[in-house]
Formats: C-alpha cells, structure tokens, sequence
C-alpha cells in the first residue's frame, strides 16, 4: 500500500473509516448522512489543478468559500482568515464529472419493478417531472459519486413525450436539495423512421411504414394542440381557456428557451427529428446519436449538440467496424459537432462513466477533449456551463481530489466537494470489500494491512 504522504497521510485514515463499521449497515436504502454547508474558506494546495478550461496548473492552489471558487493559481497561495488548508502534494484537482444521460434515483435494482419509477402511465406526458421521484437514499448515489461523478441529469424514459429532465447534484437530504434544475429539457422518443426486416417481425414493411406515418404525425398533432392552446390562452378571453398541465410544461420549450432532448440513434432518425424541429423552430439536443457520424454535415449545418450513449456496445450493423462505437465521439470532434458522452450503461453501473470517455480517448479523441466531454462539454449542453464543468472563478465549489487521471482505471477519488460541501465518500461496495476482507483475514488466507 503506498504510503501516506501530504494529504494521504489525512485522507487515507478518513478513507478507511469509511470502509469500517460505521459504513457497516447496508440496505436498500443509503444510511450515508448528507454534508453539512460549507462553514469556512477551504484551500487545496500544492496540487496539480486540472481547470479543464485552461492549461494545466502545476503546484498549484484552489480557494473556495461559500460552496464558490474565489481563487485558483500557482506558487504561494492566500490564506483567508479561518481558512482550512489541505496539503494535496502529489495529487490531482478535477471538476466533478457530469453525466448526461441517466435514471439516477428514478431506480435501483433492475429485477425489483417496486424500485423503479423511470416511467409514468401514458404516451404524451410532458408535465412529468424527473425531480420529483429522485430517491435521495439511493444507494447508487454514493457509489456513483465514489467514481467522481457529482452531477447527473435524469430523464424520464416511458412513451413519446416521456416528461422534463432534471439535474440533480449527488448529495442531499430531499430531492429538492439535490435538485440544481427541475425542468433542464423534454424528452421525446422520436420513432423509428425505417420499417424492420428482421426474421422476428411478422408485420410487412408497408404496415410498418404506415404505422411509423401515424407515430410522426401523433408528435406534429400534440405540438400543433400546445400552440393552439397557447394562441387561446394569449386572448382577450384567454383567462376562460380551460388550464391544461401537459400543454403549460411546454410552454418553455415550444417558445425556445428550453431544450427537447431527442432520443434518436439511426441516421434516418436523427434526420427526421432535426427536419422537424428546424421547421417548428424548436431547439433540440439529440440523445443517444449511434449514427451521427453519418448526418454530421446536418448536424453542423443547424448546430445539433449529441449526448453520445456510451461507448461500451456493440455495433448497429454485421458490416460495420467492430470499433465503430469507439470511435464515435472522435468522428463527431473531427466533424466539428458539439457533444458530450454518456455512460450508456444501467444505471446500477453508471460509476463506468470515466471509463466509457477513456475509450474514445483510446480510439482517437483527444484526452484533453475526453475529460471535457464528461465535464464542461456536458455542462455546456445541458445549459450549466456558467456554474459547473470547470475549474474557475466564481463556479461552484463541485471537484475531486485524485491520486491522477479520473478516466484512469487505477485513479482513486480520495476527497470530494459539492458545493463546498466535503462528501462521504464511503458507500456499499467499500463496505462489502472491508467485510469480506475481514473475513478472509480471520480466515487466514489475507495477512493484515
């Protein structure tokens, strides 16, 4: 085990502490108790900072007060008063990572239906709120956040119209406290556009295009319902319109001022829903994107940002590149779309994050471009940018400390802030390794540490 030195020698004991009998009980339910406020300025010294805005900063520093970053540098660093100075020499500072695409407190455990709450009854529901259903005890948080990972937006899944995305931050007593945004985009599942040929499908490809017409012109109906709600609304007697719910949680989005995030994965898809938002001026985030690559001139043409789900899958097609979805996100920089990565993975697994961005690092995006698109790029297209993603003045206090690069395997997350706010950075799977570590040692087969 390395030994401790600078700020291991004061992590390292609080780490383990974690990983003993006062993590021990273990449910469904996280027991972890939520960070208090910040109480006094906090700063990082003698660290390597890692801005993701800017150059790299060597022995370096960062201040924060009030869960806000007042001041980061190099050389002798400020000391204000009351300050709590933490020596990271030899260690690393990151942005907290930021996943795009999740069910993150929406469930918990795959098999278990009662632990699931990603989809409401119905096909148009866009008054539904991810925010509202997130469990804060999730245990899936902590070990989350453990990977690094501060920050993730949740969608709805169910239907057409599956609702309003939320972004949430990893810590908090009620999901009112984790909420950072309530209503950060609406998401809508765009149809398929091509019928299926598979030996499975027992329907001919003429009913199947006819049903894909119907799906379409549904989506076109309800939007042109919404703004002719809003035309009656806007009347002398617009007060004698009966209120409707679906239609008022639109109202943002069919005005422009709020995102519709829009999964589509096939070109024809990705096509389809760009057309259509282009002719009703409506600003889309395409969610998922597995074939961008192949639309980029559409894409760059009307400024179209991809979340990319994952790079941990198989190809779309027996003919493409075994290292197709490795590839994507360095296709889509070279193109010069905007995008960030998701995980793309279960929610249970969302911790492989920094994992999924490490392979397209390895597959020709640049790592620099990597680390951004879990971090800034991420923030920037889910409308943060000014508040998270990035080390600077006046962003908030959301970061890690590491033993070196987040998208490295062997990197461990030693401290974490939200806020200002010093996290617990214990969780199950550190519990379960201390106990069955404690049982191999009183077997004999592990000497002690």
């Amino acid at each position: 085990m390395m030994r401790p030195g600078g700020v291991l020698g004061l992590l390292l004991p609080l780490l383990f502490l974690s990983l003993g009998p006062a993590a021990s009980p273990a449910s469904a339910q996280s027991r972890q108790i939520p960070a208090p406020a910040q109480s006094r300025p906090v700063v990082l010294h003698s660290a390597t900072i890692h801005p993701v805005s800017g150059p790299t900063i060597t022995d370096g520093y960062i201040v924060f007060e009030d869960g806000v970053i007042t001041a980061i540098g190099a050389g002798a660093w400020p000391t204000p008063f009351r300050a709590e100075l933490l020596d990271a020499g030899g260690l690393h500072v990151y942005p907290g990572l930021i996943s795009a695409d999740t069910q993150l407190g929406l469930t918990e455990t795959a098999s278990v239906s009662v632990t699931i709450d990603t989809s409401e009854l119905g096909d148009m529901t866009p008054e539904v709120r991810a925010a509202v259903a997130v469990n804060p005890d999730s245990d899936l948080l902590p070990v989350t956040r453990s990977a690094g990972i501060l920050t993730a937006a949740t969608l709805p899944l169910s239907g057409t119209i599956s609702g309003r995305a939320s972004l949430i931050r990893m810590d908090g007593w009620t999901w009112e406290d984790l909420t950072i945004d309530p209503e950060c985009g609406l998401v809508l599942n765009w149809p398929r556009t091509e019928p299926i040929s598979a030996r499975w499908m027992n329907r001919p490809s003429a009913q199947q295009r006819t049903e894909i017409e119907q799906e379409l012109r549904k989506i076109d109906d309800f939007f042109d319902d919404a703004e002719a709600y809003f035309r009656a609304k806007a009347t002398e007697n617009g007060a004698e319109t009966r209120t409707d719910l679906r239609f008022e949680a639109m109202r943002e989005a069919i005005a422009g001022r709020m995102p519709i995030y829009i999964r589509a994965s096939s070109a024809g898809q990705i096509e389809s829903a760009v057309a259509w938002a282009i002719r009703r001026g409506l600003s889309i985030v395409i969610v998922g994107g597995h074939q961008a690559d192949r639309v980029t001139d559409l894409l760059r043409r009307h400024s179209i940002p991809v979340i990319v789900g994952g790079t941990h899958r198989l190809p779309d097609f027996r003919h493409d590149a075994h290292d197709r979805p490795f590839r994507l996100p360095a296709a889509l920089h070279e193109a010069g779309i905007r995008f960030c990565i998701a995980s793309g993975v279960e929610t249970a697994h969302e911790r492989q994050l920094p994992h999924v961005a490490a392979t397209a690092a390895a597959y020709g995006l640049p790592k620099d471009l990597a680390l951004r698109a879990v971090t800034l790029s991420a923030a920037e297209i889910l409308g943060v940018g000014e508040r998270l993603g990035s080390l600077d003045v006046g962003k908030s206090a959301t970061l890690i400390v590491t033993t070196g690069d987040p998208l490295e395997i062997m990197t461990d997350v030693l401290v974490a802030y939200i806020d200002g706010r010093r996290l617990d950075l214990g969780d199950r799977h550190k519990m379960l390794y201390h106990k069955y570590a404690e049982k191999y040692r009183r077997l004999g087969v592990l000497g002690e540490e």
